[in-house]
């Protein structure tokens, strides 16, 4: 039973990594599963789901950096201006509980959405960190999606505060820091078929430990 959660800065690979990860040890990928169970529980359409995984974040991102002068110094933040629909923290609450119901059987390679932080006491979930220097991570965001330097750039640096602003505000922690995952990879350095595999031996001395 191997039970993997999959953290990737933009450009970082994760895309390509985990679902060869998920087949190569036979367990589930989980990602595009989470919107549709997350859209079940809330009672929506699963495409206002998706769009609301783009949106909440960049959303927080830029309430986050107005207020966080003020919320030091306040001890607190109050809560985001509410969106349509449900509320943020009953999406958050939906999608912890639809990664902590996918984990449960102790099996599957789940991608993003702060994994690592919802499973934090998974004692048998192995934390995983892809990353990089921008400048290579933006070259290998083109190769991958097949898109211009402009549009990569513009998409790292909107994506990669968004996603940090997220787990800053849900969680408390920044999602860079190393001590919040047990392997971290600078998958723009080292190919993303060897990635894999680092990621597969990983995964296989904490199975066996």
């Amino acid at each position: 039973m191997t039970l993997v959660t999959l953290s990737a800065a933009y450009g970082a690979g994760g895309s390509e990594v985990g679902p060869e990860l998920a087949r190569r040890l036979g367990v589930p990928f989980v990602d595009r599963a989470i919107p549709v169970t997350v859209a079940e529980q809330l009672d929506v359409p699963v495409e206002a789901v998706m769009k609301r995984d783009e949106s909440l974040a960049p959303l927080l991102e830029r309430w986050v950096g107005r207020f966080a002068p003020a919320a030091g110094a306040m001890g607190g933040a109050p809560s985001p201006e509410p969106m349509p629909g449900p509320s943020e923290r009953s999406y958050v609450d939906a999608t912890e509980d639809t990664i902590r119901w996918h984990a449960a059987a102790g099996k599957g390679v789940i991608l993003g959405r702060a994994a690592a932080f919802i499973l934090s006491d998974d004692d048998r979930a192995l934390h995983v960190r892809l990353g990089g220097p921008a400048e290579r991570r933006i070259a290998q965001a083109m190769r991958i999606e097949g898109i211009g330097a402009d549009e990569a750039r513009r998409r790292l640096e909107r994506t990669d505060r968004a996603r940090e602003a997220y787990v800053r505000h849900y969680y408390g922690a920044d999602a860079r820091d190393c001590r919040h995952y047990h392997l971290t990879l600078d998958s723009t350095a080292l190919p993303l078929a060897a990635c894999v595999e680092l990621i597969l031996v990983a995964a296989s001395a904490r199975d066996t430990r």
